[in-house]
């Protein structure tokens, strides 16, 4: 745990002294606030209407922040060799990957922080409770949550960080179409397939709507684990190459 909490430490700090990080996240905001403005707030409708396409078009944002936050976590260290100094050193693979996916976690909560100015927007001028953005909030955590998980794996499988993208934007594209794949399909498979979906059928029914689910943050906290080991695994595998 010890470990843990160094690199830990020594990753949120990164992050935080890095322009990349900030203007990443000032980039992100700016293109919600842009859709916001111009997709939820168009027309006249229904508060909850709006809040629902806001968490629609964050949870994009969420999606796009864990990839990019998350693809040059090791392959970054292994690019630039200081990943030998960690293999050779009493930390073990597990620490390595559990810390700077809590850093990167971080740092995405606190850009999803900074975002909450939006829905509070909406509340002030319609009828929405804070509950429905305390569950969006929490949609929207956990979604970036299983991308960075995603992005973690891709990144301890690549030795280049630009392969490491490629590689988990094709997975986070592949899961993302998992229930069109699934609409063509039939019985047992197609209910397997559709679940396996990383928004449509877990975000976009009810956390973008404010209802909480616990089989929506089983599959999200499963989806982060099993990404998250095999990324242990694939770090394990390399060292003794």
């Amino acid at each position: 745990m010890r470990a843990t909490r160094i690199i830990y430490r020594r990753e949120l700090g990164a992050y935080l002294r890095s322009p990349f990080a900030w203007v990443l996240s000032a980039l992100l905001l700016l293109v919600a606030g842009v859709f916001f403005q111009a997709y939820a707030l168009a027309g006249d409708m229904l508060s909850a209407i709006v809040l629902e396409r806001y968490f629609f078009i964050m949870c994009g944002v969420a999606i796009a922040a864990g990839l990019l936050l998350s693809f040059r976590l090791i392959s970054e260290e292994r690019q630039t060799h200081s990943l030998i100094l960690l293999n050779t050193s009493p930390i073990r693979d597990t620490e390595i990957v559990v810390g700077k996916f809590l850093a990167a976690l971080t740092f995405l909560a606190i850009l999803l922080v900074l975002s909450i100015y939006m829905p509070l927007l909406i509340k002030v001028n319609g009828k929405i409770t804070s509950a429905q953005i305390l569950v969006g909030y929490i949609g929207l955590f956990l979604v970036g949550s299983a991308t960075l998980a995603i992005g973690t794996f891709a990144s301890a499988l690549a030795n280049n960080q630009l392969i490491a993208g490629v590689v988990s934007l094709v997975i986070i594209i592949l899961l993302l179409v998992m229930n069109l794949f699934g609409a063509k399909l039939d019985g047992v498979v197609r209910t397997v397939v559709m679940d396996l979906d990383l928004r449509r059928t877990h975000f976009d029914p009810s956390f973008q709507r404010g209802i909480l689910n616990l089989k929506d943050i089983i599959f999200y906290l499963a989806m982060t684990y099993f990404f998250l080991l095999l990324a242990v695994k694939t770090m394990e595998a390399k060292r003794w190459q």
